[in-house]
C-alpha cells in the first residue's frame, strides 16, 4: 500500500523526558568541565608556588602577618619578581661572573653536572627566542604509507647524526616528535627527510587541541589568499 503524497508526514518523534535530562546534563557538563579544571589547575599552581616561597620571605616583609589573612598568589608573585630581578642581574658584567663561577663548580660536582648540562640544554631550546623548536606542526607517514600522523617539528639534525645520515646520502633530515592521543605530553622521538614532512598551517596550540580531543575539535582553517564571499 503506497502513500498518498498529499498525506502530510507523521509528526516527528519527541524525545523523553529522561533523554533531554540525559542531553541537558551533558551540555552543562562540557561548558561546565574545562571551566573547573581550568580553575582548579590555576589553584593548585598558586598554592603549590606560594607553599615553596612564603617560608623564605622575612616576617617584616610579609604582609599577611599585619592583614591576618591570607594572600593567594602572593609567593608565585615574588618568584616571578625574584626570577625576573636574577635574569636581568646575570645580563651585566657581574651577574655573568658569578653565574659562570657557578656553573664551574656544577661542572666539578660528579653526578649534579650530567643532570644540570640536560636540563640548561633543555630549557634554553624550550624558552630560547630564536628557537623554531615545537613551533611548527606536520604530517607524516606512520605507520605505515598511506597512514598519516600528526608530528611537531623539533630540529634540524646536527652533529654525529647529521653526519651519519649524510654518510648514507641523507642529506636533509629532520627531527619530528610524534605524540600520542590523548596524552601528548609523551611520545616518540622519529628523524625523516624533510622532504617527506608535510607542514601545516596550525598553531602548536590547535594541534594540541586535536590530539586531546582524539580528531574531535578540528581547528579553523581558511586556504590562504581565499577571497571572502560577500
Amino acid at each position: 500500500m503506497t502513500q498518498d503524497p498529499h498525506t502530510p508526514d507523521p509528526a516527528p518523534h519527541k524525545p523523553t523526558f529522561g533523554v533531554r535530562l540525559r542531553n541537558n546534563f551533558l551540555t552543562g557538563l562540557i561548558i561546565c568541565a574545562p571551566i573547573a579544571i581550568t580553575i582548579w589547575l590555576t589553584w593548585t599552581l598558586i598554592h603549590w608556588a606560594d607553599s615553596w616561597v612564603k617560608p623564605y620571605i622575612p616576617y617584616r616583609y610579609n604582609p599577611e602577618n599585619y592583614i591576618k589573612f591570607a594572600i593567594p598568589g602572593f609567593g608565585l608573585l615574588i618568584a616571578v619578581i625574584m626570577i625576573t630581578l636574577i635574569g636581568t642581574f646575570a645580563k651585566n658584567l657581574i651577574g655573568r661572573s658569578i653565574v659562570e663561577f657557578g656553573e664551574s663548580i656544577m661542572d666539578r660536582t660528579p653526578l649534579v653536572r650530567s643532570l644540570y648540562k640536560a636540563l640548561k640544554q633543555l630549557f634554553e631550546t624550550v624558552f630560547a627566542e630564536r628557537s623554531t623548536s615545537f613551533k611548527k606542526v606536520g604530517m607524516i607517514e606512520f605507520p605505515g604509507p598511506g597512514s598519516w600522523a600528526m608530528v611537531f617539528i623539533a630540529a634540524d639534525v646536527r652533529g654525529e647524526l647529521g653526519h651519519r645520515f649524510a654518510e648514507k646520502g641523507l642529506k636533509d633530515m629532520v627531527a619530528v616528535f610524534l605524540p600520542p592521543t590523548p596524552v601528548p605530553t609523551a611520545g616518540f622521538l622519529i628523524y625523516v627527510e624533510r622532504s617527506k614532512v608535510i607542514e601545516l598551517d596550525m598553531s602548536p596550540e590547535d594541534a594540541a587541541k586535536l590530539l586531546i580531543s582524539a580528531g574531535l575539535i578540528p581547528p579553523d582553517w581558511k586556504p590562504k589568499g581565499a577571497a571572502l564571499d560577500g
